[in-house]
């Protein structure tokens, strides 16, 4: 579990309370979410990031988080609908080490999730050190005969 020191208090502990208050310390509030709704939609992934993604071990969990996500992207550009918030930021670190060992096909099955984590890792400043998941843009098999 991560601890953050602060100089004045005591430490935060746990990787969602440590995000949240390093997004206020930076004043940029927006990332956790303009209304309440929105609040509470970075809030709900926030969550699923610590207790399904950082949870699932298995091959079979990762297929099933991979499943639901796909479905919640379908016609969503980020998790909190419209917007770029802190649980993009969170998923996309949750899932780096799974993106990076999908197969082409598998990254095609997951499609909506592919084109969302290819997305984020474009966006300025978020990948940093991690390396760049390769997506190809045309499909190399078709099912027409």
């Amino acid at each position: 579990v991560p601890v953050l020191q602060t100089n004045n208090g005591p430490g935060l502990t746990g990787l969602t309370t440590i995000a949240a208050h390093l997004v206020k310390q930076a004043k940029k509030d927006q990332l956790l979410g303009r209304t309440a709704e929105e609040k509470a939609v970075v809030q709900q992934w926030l969550e699923y990031r610590v207790t399904r993604v950082d949870g699932g071990s298995s091959k079979e969990d990762t297929r099933i988080i991979l499943k639901d996500l796909n479905i919640h992207l379908e016609d969503k550009v980020y998790f909190a609908g419209n917007i770029f918030t802190l649980a993009d930021i969170l998923m996309y670190y949750g899932l780096h080490h799974v993106m990076v060992d999908l197969t082409v096909q598998e990254k095609e099955q997951y499609l909506n999730v592919s084109r969302w984590f290819n997305h984020i890792q474009h966006y300025p400043g978020v990948r940093q050190h991690l390396p760049n998941v390769i997506f190809i843009k045309n499909r190399l098999y078709t099912n027409a005969h």
